[in-house]
């Protein structure tokens, strides 16, 4: 996913309202996510459905990667070569 541009995907909500389809366009072609402001805040941040499915396969690649440390740091882990050990002999079988 690409990173927001300040110039170009920072929008009033009035003015998608007014341009929807637009708006799905640019996220189509720029697979980047747009903000959308109300009162100059920052209220939804809208992006690609492709853009958006990449990005929660990565995070549960990196909650595996997060679960994966508390264990070692519990003590829960395995060393490497043990763990090596083990996935060699399951293929033996």
């Amino acid at each position: 996913m690409s990173k927001v541009r300040v110039d170009e995907d920072i929008r009033p909500l009035s003015e998608f309202r007014a341009g929807v389809a637009t708006f799905v366009k640019q996220l189509h072609e720029t697979r980047r996510p747009m903000v959308l402001t109300q009162r100059g805040r920052g209220v939804a941040v809208l992006m690609d459905v492709h853009e958006y499915e990449k990005m929660q396969e990565r995070l549960e690649i990196l909650e595996e990667v997060y679960k994966a440390e508390e264990q070692i740091a519990s003590g829960d882990g395995s060393a490497h070569e043990e763990a090596k050990a083990r996935v060699l002999s399951g293929l033996a079988q």
